[in-house]
């Protein structure tokens, strides 16, 4: 993944959580391990766009990446994008059931949506898959 200065809808961009990585369990002996680091995201169209929050994991091979950014340098296959775990599109809300995590989804996807498109607090981006122009 690369880092834009700017935001374009259409480049599929991701703001990250850069203090988010996190390695899951791997089988002892193995040369890899999945990572992953929280993300928020915009789709749809420039004039229905719709909040997403969730993450981006994929499988690094050792060395163990030093940092997010790390992580992001050596994520280079984004043809599955992100693992969406709530969504809201202004009326609608898609994710969790539970009622707290609901709560907690809305906190962040709401007024991430009304200061489009602007980067949530906490985030970096944009970060995208798609090549340098």
């Amino acid at each position: 993944m690369h880092r834009e200065d700017h935001f374009l809808i259409s480049r599929k961009p991701y703001a990250i959580d850069l203090d988010s990585l996190t390695r899951s369990e791997r089988d002892p002996g193995k040369t890899w391990a999945w990572y992953s680091v929280n993300a928020v995201w915009f789709r749809g169209r420039k004039t229905q766009p719709v909040a997403c929050l969730g993450t981006l994991r994929t499988i690094i091979d050792d060395p163990a990446p030093a940092d997010a950014a790390d992580f992001l340098a050596r994520f280079t296959d984004g043809r599955y994008g992100g693992d969406c775990h709530g969504r809201w599109d202004g009326e609608n809300y898609w994710g969790a059931q539970k009622p707290f995590e609901i709560d907690l989804h809305l906190a962040q996807l709401q007024p991430m949506l009304a200061n489009y498109p602007a980067v949530p607090p906490g985030y970096d981006g944009w970060w995208t898959f798609q090549s340098t122009r």
